[in-house]
């Protein structure tokens, strides 16, 4: 095919100067073609790689050209996927070249280059080979059952399964952190009417995203904007109002209101430090708040009253006094957010976790705790080893199903 496309010799690993060459020999377009013989390739097979001049017209007709001397379209991720069938990457490294492309700020594709180079994969090996030589006493002991506590404690099977559960501690950690630089977090604005939500969205945004108006229910629809918190993505929503209403189209978006705080990961909940007698609307929009969802209690248009920009918490309620009209006490709110969510400040040292790895990692901890409630009954403690470890190998995909494979490679991008 190659001999077809461009009528010369082409030298493995090195860029040559090429025309590509239509079925009756006229030129294409001029370029480079490079081959990458195996196994020292991205795949670990033989390719070849094309570069044209960019047009996409000049494009489409040398794809149409090598179409019909035999090549097909790649599938999603496929690139990717043989590479890791070929032992080139592990799966968790596989899914961060797709995280690495995807990546919102520059926290999170350091991030993901971090796990694209085998850190994250290390810190489950090593999670992995403790788990093997500790099943590996265990299952020695179950063949001299004579000797099984002295040998046991001789070989510090606690102690090790200790250490074990607080390295896998900080593994959880650092990927519950690298979660929200890759999946961001949604944030609703809510509150009655008037409160200053759409001026809050704006402040945050920095630009003059919804109007503001001093007409009640201006605000009907959801506005989103996500934004860039230190490296945090926010997907910042502000909805319609809360209050008794007869609008039919107002009803509707005070519906979606509801919808979006379901879903949301955080509710800055608003009220207007100028009218305290919206308080009793303010607690009834309190009262409603799902209670498993984080909430922040901003108090706006402090400018108006004299008072002081300040972040007040006490046990698990945070309240923030702002002024979303001059932007004083944003920086705190900010601050709030970030720590509403568990956000440690820095991105040093975290992975780049899906949910399927944070989800391995939980089944792991709680195997691990099984494993020590029952140290005292060894068939027990060493199923539950067993399935810990299982756990964890699932996320670099040496324990892994089929259909999982093709549930995660068909999100890549066309290709890679």
């Amino acid at each position: 095919m190659l001999h077809a496309l461009v009528n010369t010799g082409i030298a493995p690993r090195r860029a040559t100067r090429v025309d590509f060459r239509n079925s009756d020999g006229g030129a294409i377009d001029q370029g480079l073609v490079l081959f990458f013989p195996a196994p020292h390739s991205y795949t670990g097979e033989d390719i070849i790689e094309l570069q044209g001049h960019g047009g996409p017209v000049v494009l489409q007709l040398l794809l149409r050209r090598c179409l019909e001397l035999g090549a097909r379209i790649a599938e999603p991720g496929e690139f990717t996927k043989r590479a890791f069938l070929n032992n080139k990457l592990d799966l968790a490294q596989a899914e961060s070249v797709a995280d690495l492309i995807d990546a919102r700020t520059a926290e999170a594709a350091r991030c993901a280059v971090r796990s694209l180079q085998g850190e994250f994969s290390r810190c489950v090996d090593a999670m992995v080979q403790g788990l093997i030589e500790l099943r590996v006493l265990v299952e020695v002991t179950l063949d001299f059952p004579e000797e099984e506590v002295e040998f046991l404690d001789q070989a510090n099977a606690q102690g090790r399964l200790a250490t074990l559960c607080q390295q896998l501690a900080e593994i959880i950690s650092a990927s519950r952190q690298g979660s929200l630089l890759r999946e961001g977090i949604n944030v609703v604005i809510v509150g009655a009417p008037n409160v200053g939500k759409s001026s809050l969205l704006n402040l945050l945004a920095g630009e003059e995203l919804a109007i503001v108006t001093e007409i009640p229910g201006t605000t009907r629809d959801a506005i989103r904007q996500t934004i860039n918190v230190q490296g945090v993505p926010l997907r910042i929503i502000d909805t319609a109002g809360l209050r008794e209403t007869g609008d039919p189209v107002e009803i509707a978006g005070i519906s979606m209101t509801w919808h979006e705080i379901s879903k949301s990961d955080l509710v800055l909940w608003l009220s207007d430090a100028t009218r305290p007698e919206t308080r009793a609307t303010d607690l009834d929009i309190a009262y409603r708040l799902p209670a498993g969802i984080p909430q922040i209690k901003v108090v706006n248009k402090i400018d108006l009253c004299g008072y002081t920009p300040l972040k007040y918490a006490e046990g698990k309620t945070t309240e923030v006094a702002v002024s979303a009209k001059t932007g004083s006490g944003i920086e705190q709110l900010r601050c709030a957010i970030l720590e509403a969510v568990g956000w440690g400040g820095s991105d040093e040292g975290l992975f780049m976790a899906r949910e399927r790895h944070l989800q391995a990692l939980q089944a792991a901890h709680e195997h691990l705790g099984l494993a020590a409630a029952n140290a005292s009954q060894l068939e027990l403690f060493a199923e539950e080893l067993k399935l810990a470890q299982n756990a964890l190998s699932g996320i670099t995909g040496k324990y892994s199903a089929d259909d999982l494979l093709g549930e995660i490679f068909s999100s890549f991008c066309i290709g890679k």
